[in-house]
């Protein structure tokens, strides 16, 4: 079976000896670029299957290489795992609104950080499986699992893996309430150190990029969300 491939951005080199040295046990194959422009052209080169991207980098920042990633549509399906030593909300949610998979503040554990990193990649793998859904519809809004697609009025909408399946599973469940939590258990797969928080940011940004089709996506206060019928 062939190794995942981890692209690790990141310019403090002593924590990024230690993220080769762990992921190397785990069996990934990693490598190293302490520049935020450096990794975005590595990884157009190399096309990584995860990326670690360090929050504070020396020249462009960890949000910026996000952002530039996630508007490629070539590199916008690799997840993006962000490392920073800040721990703020606001830092969370920038990182989310850039497109970031998952988050983790430094000082980490190297378990946790690994077992993060295998969620995201099981969530990858029930995206893939999400190809042998047929096709739904609503009104003029066409989700397409087969190839990610997403149209409205016949035109695409871009979105991330999670926007996806939030999408998806608020579609599928059509007319029910999706509490933020059963969101965070079937979307994320891993609900520690990650709040309900994370999914109106998502939320929000899903709503953003569908436009007028947002409107289908109902707020019930203080639970969650339903897709109206």
């Amino acid at each position: 079976m062939k190794k995942k491939r981890i692209l690790i951005i990141e310019d403090d080199h002593d924590i990024a000896e230690l993220l080769q040295h762990t992921l190397q046990q785990e069996g990934y194959e990693s490598f190293h670029l302490a520049s935020g422009a450096k990794g975005i052209n590595e990884a157009k080169n190399a096309h990584p299957d995860l990326i670690i991207l360090d929050l504070m980098l020396p020249d462009v920042g960890g949000i910026d290489v996000c952002r530039a990633l996630k508007l490629n549509k070539k590199l916008s399906n690799i997840p993006i795992l962000m490392l920073t030593a800040k721990g703020e909300d606001h830092d969370r949610i920038t990182g989310f609104e850039a497109g970031a998979d998952d988050y983790v503040t430094k000082p980490f554990s190297p378990r946790e950080l690994m077992l993060r990193i295998k969620a995201i990649f099981r969530r990858l793998e029930s995206a893939d499986a999400l190809g042998k859904k047929e096709s739904l519809k609503y009104k003029d809004l066409l989700v397409i699992p087969e190839k990610h697609e997403v149209k409205w009025k016949n035109e695409d909408i871009r979105l991330t893996t999670i926007e996806f399946k939030l999408l998806l599973y608020l579609l599928e469940t059509k007319g029910r309430v999706a509490t933020r939590e059963s969101l965070l258990d079937r979307v994320w797969g891993l609900s520690e150190d990650l709040t309900t928080r994370t999914v109106d940011t998502h939320i929000k940004r899903l709503r953003e990029k569908l436009g007028d089709a947002g409107m289908f996506i109902e707020t019930i206060r203080g639970v969650g969300y339903k897709f109206v019928e």
